[in-house]
């Protein structure tokens, strides 16, 4: 029986996925397993049992991905399963910073009982007049779950979209609409356009990639949308340029002490995933990332270890090696199963910047003798035999 530990209420969608071979782990200490949204794990004390973390979401922030990387823990997320909610509300960004809809609902709780509001508000409705997005030039940096289903839905709209993404794979590439004008260069974008959106991860080459440099790029009155990461905007650099008028409007799903409040800045309360249908799917993916792993010691959407796929096993067992990508481990293996006159019949093995992930499927039952022996190669962080199906 293995055991799951939910750190956050998890849709009953995907958990009704797990079967009778599985129970909720009262706590973390007793997990095999580990299903998270929001709670940080950052503190807590993982133990040796634990062979993996799945993610309901997309980011990682909150989970220690060296320190799970180095005990042979797989961490999973879910992308793609809450694009459509962050879209939607990306093109609800769009419309709001447009159109100064905040603005004239708010006004409108100001003069609710001053008698005569009809005639009130046609009266003051032009201090909230705006602009429309068709025919308005685009840029979206970062095409991939939600920025190309972003990008295909303005042209849908009338607009005129540029994107930009260096790491745009085929399958991505083919997706999107032909409309769509692809540029190398994110400064392309920051000149270019009227709106522009960033829908890429937070490493060291996008951290603060909008900033007074890049912001001294672009068009007077352009609005900047962040549905991303908070990191990827330069708080200050934002707060001058919205002083001086050279943006019209920023728009983020990640409020902080500084733009909760900042003149000019509609801050909405990270409800990019908020959406039941969100939820739902990023369970359900999560809850299958766990069982496939568990059961088959297949990867797919790990943060940490590369992807491999062998499907169910169909041999008398299967053995999963999690270890460092150094040269010579595939021999040491093979030297290990041959000696105890193990045939391999299919191997896969894959390697992720600094760690590697082998599975060996066998025509002979594994022993412990043998998980001994692979545990003992230096470089080798867990070893797991999955047995043959009934």
């Amino acid at each position: 029986m293995r055991k799951i530990y939910y750190c956050n209420p998890i849709s009953e969608v995907g958990t009704s996925l797990l079967t009778s071979e599985y129970e909720k782990a009262e706590t973390l200490a007793d997990a095999d397993a580990v299903l998270v949204r929001s709670a940080s794990l950052h503190e807590a004390e993982l133990p040796d049992r634990l062979l993996a973390i799945a993610r309901a979401g997309a980011g990682v922030n909150n989970i220690p991905i060296d320190r799970c990387t180095k005990a042979g823990v797989v961490v999973f997320n879910t992308p793609g399963a809450n694009a459509n909610g962050v879209k939607e509300l990306a093109i609800c960004g769009m419309l709001l910073a447009c159109r100064d809809i905040v603005g004239g609902v708010n006004w409108v709780q100001t003069v609710k009982d001053a008698g005569e509001v009809a005639k009130t508000v046609e009266k003051g409705k032009k201090a909230f007049a705006g602009t429309e997005i068709k025919g308005k030039k685009l840029g979206v940096i970062g095409l991939g779950a939600i920025g190309g289903p972003l990008a295909n839905a303005a042209v849908a709209l009338g607009m005129e979209v540029y994107g930009c993404d260096p790491f745009l794979s085929v399958d991505a590439a083919w997706r999107l609409d032909s409309h769509i004008k692809h540029v190398k260069t994110r400064e392309e974008i920051f000149a270019e356009c009227d709106i522009i959106t960033v829908h890429t991860p937070l490493v060291d080459d996008t951290r603060h990639m909008i900033n007074a440099s890049t912001l001294s790029m672009m068009k007077d009155g352009v609005i900047i949308l962040n549905f991303a990461r908070d990191a990827l905007v330069d708080d200050d650099a934002i707060e001058a340029a919205l002083e001086s008028g050279k943006v019209r409007r920023y728009v983020t799903d990640f409020p902080n002490d500084k733009t909760a409040g900042m003149k000019g800045v509609i801050a909405i309360p990270h409800l990019g995933a908020s959406t039941e249908e969100a939820e739902d799917n990023c369970a359900a993916m999560a809850v299958r990332e766990l069982m496939d792993y568990i059961e088959n010691g297949n990867i797919k959407n790990s943060v940490n270890y590369p992807s491999c796929d062998m499907g169910v096993c169909s041999k008398a067992g299967r053995i999963t090696v999690l270890h460092e990508n150094i040269p010579n481990m595939i021999t040491r293996f093979t030297a290990v199963l041959s000696n105890e006159g193990i045939n391999i019949s299919d191997m896969i093995n894959r390697s992720k910047d600094n760690y590697s992930y082998t599975m060996i499927d066998i025509d002979s039952p594994s022993t412990p003798d043998i998980v001994e022996k692979i545990c003992q190669i230096e470089g080798v962080l867990r070893v797991r035999v999955i047995s043959l199906k009934a």
